[in-house]
């Protein structure tokens, strides 16, 4: 039995598939990787964070984006798609359709069983060559636990974490503080580990 060779997209082709596709797909070095659906809890996280984080940038230069915004990392040549992402000043895309953007200030991604490996450690490695990411944020679905990356001067990145539903979350790129009980609001917790 021989193996076929997998396709070498480029991203050109890579975007004229992924804007006509059923589906969602990440792309990096010339290959697609499918994006699988997300659970209850990852869903009620990102409505709740996207909730609270919209209410307090309202009336403020900055535009919050949910999952469907495609973010293009130049440097590497990623594509992906952040469960949230907030730009403050204006928002630039890599083309005419408005759908790939280039700047985020802000990424949050809630932590599924099945990446959580990849969005600690090579897609983070992706994000921090964004020269306008200056906070990228971890949250637990299986518990109230939430870790900050922030941009630091020399290219450093500090850690900062909260956890319990007591905690509120201070979020310094663009001013705002999320409580963790409405982060996790109607989110159940098993009894099982993170």
């Amino acid at each position: 039995m021989s193996l076929q060779p997998k396709p070498h997209l480029s991203p050109e082709d890579y975007l004229a598939l992924e804007r006509s596709a059923d589906f969602k797909s990440e792309y990096f070095d010339g290959e697609i990787f499918a994006m699988t659906g997300a659970s209850e809890p990852h869903n009620l996280i990102v409505v709740n964070a996207g909730a609270e984080l919209r209410q307090q940038i309202k009336k403020r230069p900055c535009k919050l984006y949910a999952n469907d915004m495609r973010v293009k990392v130049s440097p590497t040549g990623l594509y992906t798609y952040p469960d949230l992402i907030v730009v403050c000043g204006k928002a630039q895309f890599d083309d005419a359709q408005f759908d790939t953007l280039l700047n985020p200030t802000l990424i949050i991604e809630v932590l599924s069983d099945s990446t959580e490996a990849y969005d600690r450690g090579r897609k983070f490695e992706h994000y921090r060559k964004l020269e306008s990411l200056a906070e990228y944020v971890l949250v637990a679905q299986h518990r109230p636990h939430v870790e900050s990356y922030r941009r630091q001067p020399g290219q450093q990145w500090l850690l900062t974490e909260s956890t319990g539903l007591e905690s509120v979350f201070r979020l310094d790129s663009i001013e705002c503080e999320l409580a963790l009980a409405e982060i996790y609001d109607k989110v159940e917790f098993s009894n099982t580990n993170d």
